[in-house]
């Protein structure tokens, strides 16, 4: 007799788990937006102005990351002025699932890249329930202090970095739960010395901080394709150390569990929040403690669109708000990524 698998967890088209271990993450919703967890080949021609290149960054653990680099004219009028603000990029997908190649982060980093013009480093992150958390954070740590090793002129030399970024300016950005290792990795960075790199910002954009406790606008809000309550609890049961609730700092840092924002020495943040986003309600608390704990923190809010709307580039062709909302986004991040 042929011994049949068996589903034991299964997560809203994106995630199932079988009795063997066994983790399969093809997407089953509706086909006409697989496209969008599609990878995409680096190509390191200039396509619409970026050109991508994938590097492993250490060969023992096979950490890799997609570096973005757009095609840009020297501005001559100012000092330094050939150098590129580099930003480190930490993909979504609720900690289990989702690459740093898919379509979605493509489109949106290689658009990123040309508009700032800035470096994107986006970093391959570990998944759960294989790896749990703290895995993710490790990596996304590891990716920033490989580029403090290329701004020492230690390691492997990377010439799209070593010649064209401006270590001086580094940001950390990330969608979603890649929100929350912005908020981690940042505050780990300033327990060491990074010099001669600095880390200039942070930019969690729809960081997955939640509490056990059903906020209000989780009760309220619509669901999106990125984004259901289902998705919120089971993805976080299976990146969450075994036997943790959504009250661990991982998913809370404004919570009792988690050190005081006011002790952590963190850049300044721009935090970006959608108005019918899910979990609005906990990314606002945030945001309160940030500003109650003195923090440099600015708030973007982009009105009548949900959790990472930007990437959902079938609603950014097809509709002319999600589409004007998304380009109000990337101006914000632009502008704070040039004041820093």
């Amino acid at each position: 007799m042929v011994y049949q698998k068996k589903i034991v967890e299964e997560v809203s088209g994106w995630l199932r788990i079988f009795d063997d271990g066994w983790v399969d993450r093809t997407w089953t919703g509706p086909p006409e937006v697989k496209f969008m967890a599609e990878p995409v080949p680096p190509h390191e021609e200039f396509i619409e102005g970026v050109a991508i290149r994938d590097v492993t960054i250490d060969e023992n653990s096979g950490l890799s990351v997609r570096i973005y680099l757009p095609q840009h004219e020297p501005d001559h009028h100012t000092d330094n002025s050939d150098k590129l603000p580099l930003i480190v990029h930490f993909h979504g997908g609720g900690f289990c699932i989702s690459q740093a190649d898919w379509y979605m982060y493509y489109y949106i980093y290689s658009r990123l890249a040309r508009s700032a013009p800035a470096i994107v480093v986006s970093v391959y992150l570990r998944l759960a329930p294989e790896h749990r958390l703290p895995a993710a954070i490790d990596d996304g740590f590891s990716a920033l202090m490989w580029l403090r090793a290329l701004a020492q002129g230690q390691g492997s030399y990377e010439p799209w970095l070593n010649n064209h970024g401006d270590f001086n300016r580094v940001f950390l950005i990330g969608d979603s739960s890649g929100g929350n290792l912005v908020h981690h990795v940042a505050a780990r960075a300033g327990q060491v010395d990074l010099s001669p790199m600095r880390l200039a910002g942070g930019i969690p954009v729809h960081p997955g901080f939640v509490r056990s406790e059903r906020s209000k606008s989780e009760m309220e809000q619509p669901e999106s394709p990125f984004l259901t309550l289902d998705m919120v609890d089971r993805f976080l049961k299976l990146a969450l150390p075994k036997g943790c609730t959504k009250d661990h700092p991982f998913t809370c840092p404004m919570g009792h569990a988690a050190p005081p924002l006011g002790s952590l020495n963190l850049p300044p943040f721009l935090l970006c929040v959608a108005e019918a986003d899910l979990i609005r309600d906990t990314e606002m608390e945030y945001y309160e403690a940030m500003k109650k704990a003195n923090k440099d923190v600015e708030l973007l809010i982009n009105p009548g669109v949900g959790h990472s709307f930007y990437l959902n580039k079938i609603a950014v062709d097809m509709d002319p708000h999600t589409a004007a909302q998304t380009t109000g986004l990337l101006e914000g991040i632009v502008e704070f990524i040039k004041k820093h």
